[in-house]
């Protein structure tokens, strides 16, 4: 069978499996439609927090950056790893034995404020919104190389399907859907990794194969890297920290925003709302977070396979001897090269200024239209340290190789390393799982956000069950639009797009969230003025650094490491006011204590809105 052949049955077997769970799990209330009727066994659970949590960026888009940028991506393995604990151990259980739907409704009911309901509904559908829009770029880009359809097609085909199964069965429906795109996505990444391990060095595991000698050389795979990136002109790829974007402060800043932002993060919060107990949401965090290691601990050795085939395959190479894989993601507009006249791919480091050159060179020979389509396309241009030039946009590489664009590394790296059509075809199988599985969960996030906390709690109170679903259902239609619209123009690579959906949860939600169960004391005023000052900062500063030209004014803080910044404010904001504003009424005293007891000890004080459910 021909590539296309396998992705189109695997693509096919795997989207008939999640249409056909959905019809088996539609439902017809709101309870089954946003919290999955409270009945999810905490085994299922775990498997779907895990696949509602490993994003494309975590799929598709980690491991690529981890292998353009060496040691420093580590951020994002660390932020999100770190942050699931800190989410499991801090605020699920809590959150559980609240008994709420969603966030706002947490911050709504704690908080006596229909005020503090919608800040949180707006900061709810900003944050679903930015990270939805990772997703679906990660949809086209799968569906762009290996449908050989456009990106844009790509989108609309992801659109179509996350609606179908999202609108029938709500939470319920989405639920089941992730336990099976999670064993596709695992399934997906771990086969290329151990068969390209074996290939590479003769060891199974990956992560022994990232530190052991390759195969026919008396050297280890890491060393070699190093002495490949030095040669080449780039910083060594085990070098701990580089200047600029990823010294030691941005490192740790963006690493922080990560980890507290997923652990204020609505749709995996939401996921500890589905099961029976508290107890339930314990061992759910526990089984998410044993699925989950298996792709981390294993994207670095993928990281580190990739860089090796991708500079070996690459540099030196004339246009007769460059591989087949890259032709086949040169349609996709991903991976381009601009010869600079010697005929032959120079992959190598190179200051922004000599990348500037090489375009003003090119200009002539390529005209001004396909330029302008060059530099405002969907290409990533990357400078000397692996990262995005000044512009964001368009930074060559010195004579006239662009790096490609970090979303194709993981996808492409099994075509690098010439395995079987089968695997090429499974790991596109799990792309589209890892970015349909989050998407699903962030759709529903704005539908419940819309639909539940705006209409149902503040606009119509007395809504049927019926009107509720209409509501909620229309509000996901809407929203896979807004997201296909997103993901066919994204704000920028998977993993920095959701970045930036990380630090606005950071800035936003989860001072509100620990203040709220930990302290009695906070009250309205002090929680929405943190929430907005700390969004307002945070947002401002990410669109102004990225689109506006901002410099990064902050102690030289970038975009993707802001929201700890904003985290900061939201606190300091909070505290400072609260001595001077006016306490929790005695009622969200009593409750607040209650849910801080062990589950069995005392029941917890419902507040009256929270009886209604």
């Amino acid at each position: 069978m021909t590539l296309s052949a396998w992705t189109y049955l695997f693509v096919g077997l795997t989207f008939g499996l999640y249409l056909l769970i959905a019809w088996l799990s539609r439902v017809r209330d709101t309870r089954g439609f946003y919290v999955a009727g409270q009945g999810v066994p905490a085994l299922a659970n775990g498997m779907a927090t895990a696949a509602d949590w490993m994003s494309a960026a975590s799929f598709i888009s980690m491991a690529g950056l981890i292998s353009t940028i060496g040691y420093a991506g580590g951020v994002y393995l660390m932020g999100w790893t770190g942050g699931y604990v800190l989410l499991a151990l801090l605020l699920a259980p809590y959150l559980r034995k609240f008994g709420q739907f969603t966030v706002p409704d947490f911050v709504g009911d704690r908080y006596e404020s229909n005020v503090a309901r919608f800040v949180a509904v707006v900061c709810a559908v900003f944050i679903s919104f930015t990270y939805v829009a990772g997703q679906m770029k990660g949809v086209g880009v799968v569906f762009s190389r290996f449908l050989e359809v456009r990106l844009e097609t790509g989108v609309v085909i992801g659109m179509v399907i996350v609606f179908i199964y999202a609108t029938l069965g709500g939470m319920k429906g989405i639920t089941w859907t992730q336990v099976a795109q999670y064993w596709v996505l695992i399934t997906a990444f771990l086969i290329p990794a151990i068969a390209i391990s074996i290939k590479l060095t003769g060891h199974a595991m990956p992560q022994v194969g990232m530190g052991a000698k390759l195969l026919g050389e008396n050297i280890h795979l890491l060393d070699k890297l190093d002495q490949i990136n030095t040669d080449l002109g780039f910083t060594s790829y085990t070098e701990t920290f580089t200047s600029g974007k990823w010294d030691k402060l941005n490192v740790f800043c963006t690493t922080l925003a990560l980890m507290v932002g997923t652990a204020g993060l609505p749709h995996v919060i939401v996921r500890f709302y589905t099961v029976k107990t508290v107890r339930a949401a314990r061992w759910s965090a526990f089984w998410a977070l044993l699925f989950i290691s298996l792709l981390y601990l294993t994207a670095p050795a993928t990281a580190s396979f990739a860089r090796y085939y991708m500079i070996q395959e690459l540099n030196g190479k004339t246009a007769q001897e460059l591989p087949k894989w890259f032709h086949s993601w040169e349609k996709t507009g991903l991976i381009m090269w601009l010869d600079d006249g010697d005929g032959r791919v120079e992959y190598r480091g190179g200051t922004q200024n000599d990348q500037n050159e090489i375009f003003r060179n090119n200009a002539a020979k390529i005209g001004e239209d396909e330029l302008l389509k060059i530099r405002l396309g969907h290409q990533s241009w990357l400078d000397s340290n692996g990262v995005k030039g000044t512009d964001g946009r368009a930074a060559m590489r010195a004579h006239g190789l662009s790096g490609p664009d970090q979303d194709i590394i993981v996808l492409a790296t099994p075509e690098m390393a010439e395995l079987a059509d089968w695997m090429i075809a499974l790991i596109a199988a799990g792309g589209l799982a890892a970015a349909l599985s989050t998407a699903s969960g962030l759709l529903l996030v704005i539908s419940s956000s819309v639909a539940h906390d705006l209409y149902y709690r503040l606009i119509n109170p007395n809504a049927s069950e019926a009107k509720r679903l209409l509501v909620g259902r229309t509000v996901i239609g809407l929203s896979v639009v807004v997201a296909g619209i997103f993901g066919i123009y994204p704000p920028g690579f998977v993993g920095e797009v959701v970045a930036f959906a990380f630090g606005l949860a950071a800035s936003s939600f989860f001072p509100v969230i620990v203040l709220g169960i930990f302290s009695t004391r906070v009250g309205t005023v002090p929680a929405v003025s943190g929430m907005v000052a700390g969004l307002t900062f945070t947002a401002s500063y990410i669109i102004g650094n990225r689109f506006f030209g901002m410099p990064a004014w902050c102690l030289g803080i970038g975009a993707q490491g802001i929201g700890t910044v904003g985290m900061l404010l939201n606190f300091a904001v909070t505290l400072l006011l609260t001595p001077v504003c006016a306490a929790p009424s005695e009622k969200i005293k009593l409750m607040i204590e209650s849910i801080r007891e062990p589950e069995g000890v005392g029941p917890a004080v419902e507040i009256e809105t929270a009886a209604e459910h």
